[in-house]
């Protein structure tokens, strides 16, 4: 590991940032060997996308991120755009698959003896040669609707038939369809697709600067505004050379923690109402809203949507503030220790949760698992301590982690995930540092590539920015960890009956709309 990290350092240059970050071009025979390596080296793919750098260079450039030691490295491939293709990396890293159909259909840059070549975000909504992310795009052509039929993998066999769920679904959540092939009630097979929703989050950010950009980049998923936001000003911040106020940093970690637990607390409830307990659904909803009502009042927003900003946050708190929300910790803690006592003594719901929608270890380790879901089946990677930036530096973050990989493992990490962020809320509230709470960024640019990445509450937030010297936007890719999570909740499933997939389902609560920019 020591010979991989010297050799990084020589190859690749460093990024500026509060994230250890390299980035360095490739030529396609580096781009594989880098691979190789860096999975024999259990490196972990963050995300994979492309830009079209034409007019400037005549190349389209290919992009992986990757985890590897508490480092990010980037590295990019130059593509001919008179031959759009590239050596892939799904025979690696399963999880790119869906990554590399996507960059196909936004970009027309293929991978090379790819498996599986069938348009994942291009839906019926435009033709086939027609590529949004392309500089000379002509947007009134994206329109031309097109017949679409979806060829889903089928399961043969006597008894064996499909169900198919979306995607419209009955209450108020975004679009996604499931194929269920099963047998009775058990399913052998199921097989999702994701992007009815396309909303060119990536096209609207081009030309926009980098103080504009931050809006729209805390609405990509409403439920990680906080991570997206934070991701978003750590890579404007890199690429301006903005130094943030300590104080800052300090209130966006307490910012991030509160949203991990107004999600696990909404989620807790919601496991409970799918496993028959409606009183959990009760007791978890009320003390969300709590939660929530208190963060309007102090931060001005339920969801603290706009509260981070390049060059700090756009809220302070005092003294009176500060001991409301400590105080309010204490109470919530002593609620969720004693509603979890209640969970685990349920006989009905511990039938429900426990060998239920199982991930073992190994899968996950393969497939590319991640955040909270992959910490319930034996993973400990969590940003927090893998790439620790300030707060977390100096916080000690507990990690907790399950081997069983089931519901119930899910549900506890999410219980102690909740515990652990109260601890941590109560640190930061209690050692908060004095001092100013933003800055304005600086307007030149340091560097034109930057990353941000954030550990958010279901994982790993990544934002890349590629910027002009005018301190615009030239390309921005956003990625949210339900990419990596979605085809485990397709394996998670197997052997289950159809009615535990809510229960299952619910129990990643991955994001359609992180996913589908």
């Amino acid at each position: 590991m020591r010979e991989l990290h010297e050799e990084m350092r020589q190859r690749f240059t460093p990024l500026p940032g509060a994230v250890a970050a390299w980035h360095g071009r490739v030529s396609r025979e580096e781009w594989r060997a880098w691979l190789v390596r860096l999975h024999g080296h259990q490196a972990r793919l963050i995300a994979l996308w492309g830009t079209d750098r034409r007019a400037r260079e005549h190349v389209f450039e290919v992009h992986a991120a990757l985890l590897l030691d508490g480092a990010l490295l980037w590295f990019s491939l130059a593509v001919d755009p008179d031959h759009p293709e590239y050596p892939g990396l799904s025979d690696l890293y399963p999880a790119g698959d869906r990554m590399q159909r996507a960059l196909a259909d936004m970009l027309g840059v293929s991978a090379v003896d790819a498996e599986d070549t069938r348009p994942w975000l291009r839906h019926g909504a435009w033709p086939a040669a027609w590529f949004p992310l392309r500089a000379d795009a002509d947007v009134a052509a994206g329109f031309a609707a097109v017949a679409d039929d979806y060829p889903f993998v089928t399961v043969t066999g006597d008894g064996v038939h499909e169900i198919p769920v979306g995607p419209v679904h009955a209450g108020t959540i975004e679009p996604g369809h499931f194929r269920f092939s099963v047998l009775g009630e058990r399913i052998l097979r199921l097989e999702e697709r994701l992007g009815y929703k396309h909303k060119a989050i990536e096209k609207l950010m081009e030309g926009r600067s980098l103080v504009e950009g931050v809006a729209l980049a805390g609405r990509i998923s409403g439920d990680s505004t906080v991570a997206y936001a934070w991701a978003y000003a750590q890579a404007t911040e890199s690429a301006t050379g903005t130094a943030v106020p300590e104080r800052a940093l300090w209130l966006r970690g307490l910012l991030l923690e509160r949203e991990r637990i107004a999600n696990h607390l909404g989620d807790l409830g919601a496991l409970g109402n799918d496993a028959g307990f409606a009183f959990a659904l009760a007791q978890f909803s009320a003390l969300k809203e709590i939660w929530l009502r208190r963060q309007a009042q102090i931060f001005g927003h339920r969801y603290l949507m706009d509260r981070i900003v390049p060059g700090g946050v756009t809220s302070d708190i005092d003294g009176a503030a500060a001991r409301a929300m400590i105080e309010d910790g204490r109470r919530l803690e002593q609620d969720v220790r004693q509603l979890r006592a209640i969970c685990d003594d349920h006989a009905g719901v511990q039938d429900r949760f426990v060998g239920t929608g199982i991930v073992a270890p190994d899968l996950a380790r393969r497939l590319g698992l991640c955040g909270m879901a992959a910490r319930a089946s034996g993973q400990t990677v969590d940003l927090r301590r893998a790439l620790p930036i300030v707060p977390y530096d100096r916080l000690d973050v507990a990690v907790a982690t399950q081997e069983a990989g089931d519901v119930a493992a899910r549900v506890s990490v999410r219980f102690e995930e909740i515990l652990e962020s109260l601890r941590l809320c109560a640190r930061v509230l209690e050692s908060l540092p004095a001092g100013p709470v933003r800055v304005e960024p600086a307007s030149r640019i340091v560097e034109p590539r930057t990353a941000g990445c954030v550990e958010g509450w279901r994982g790993e937030v990544l934002i890349a920015i590629e910027s002009s010297e005018d301190g615009r936007i030239e390309r921005l890719h956003a990625h949210d960890p339900s990419w990596q999570n979605w085809p485990l909740l397709e394996h998670a499933v197997i052997g289950n009956i159809v009615p535990d997939f809510p229960l299952i389902n619910k129990s990643f609560n991955l994001s359609y709309s992180g996913h589908d920019l």
